[in-house]
């Protein structure tokens, strides 16, 4: 439930595009939350983060799509004509299921998560692969019902922070976390 990258995205999207847009990211999210549990449960996750190449890959790339969203977010919020903040509905849904996706997919700790907690959940005697897909859900119902709750909090609160010069200050914070937890994902090999 620490704030990260999945919490700063929601909050974007919710503030930029409302909940639709805000649960559509949460849908990219726990799509890759399960990509990533299905890989842990049919052992591939394990032989990810037995490769440091390969974690050394995504770790890099993480990084990169997270710098990216952030010089986005920095420039725009430094454009001074209000249509940079106009969102185009149908052309959000996509993005922001996209951009909730990759955070997830691009992120090797999810991996390293998964291979290196979960197996350790799983009770003497039960069935590794059902008791390990259990727990994904339940991670990925926890992760909806929590990212929801944040949703529907700064949806409700977007008279307010969808004003132009409040987005541009948000922008601005939301890049700069963004680019704190690039910096983070980078340095951790």
């Amino acid at each position: 439930m620490l704030p990260g990258p999945d919490f700063a995205i929601t909050v974007r999207w919710a503030i930029a595009g409302g909940r639709r847009a805000g649960f559509l990211a949460i849908l990219g999210i726990q799509v890759g939350i399960l990509v990533w549990g299905a890989l842990a449960v049919v052992g591939l996750a394990a032989l990810f983060a037995a490769s440091p190449v390969a974690y050394t890959i995504v770790r890099v790339a993480g990084a990169g799509y997270l710098v990216w969203m952030a010089a986005r977010l920095i420039g725009r919020s430094f454009r001074r004509d209000e249509g940079a903040f106009a969102i185009d509905v149908a052309a959000s849904d996509g993005v922001a299921f996209r951009q909730g996706l990759l955070t997830n997919l691009l992120n090797p700790k999810i991996a390293a998560f998964y291979v290196g907690v979960l197996p350790a959940l799983v009770p003497i005697g039960a069935p590794p692969a059902p008791t390990m897909a259990a727990l994904v859900l339940c991670h990925v119902i926890l992760g909806v019902i929590w990212l929801g709750f944040c949703t529907l909090a700064v949806a409700g609160g977007r008279s307010v922070l969808g004003r132009p010069s409040v987005r541009r200050w948000l922008d601005r914070v939301t890049g700069v976390v963004l680019l704190g937890f690039a910096a983070r994902l980078a340095l951790d090999g």
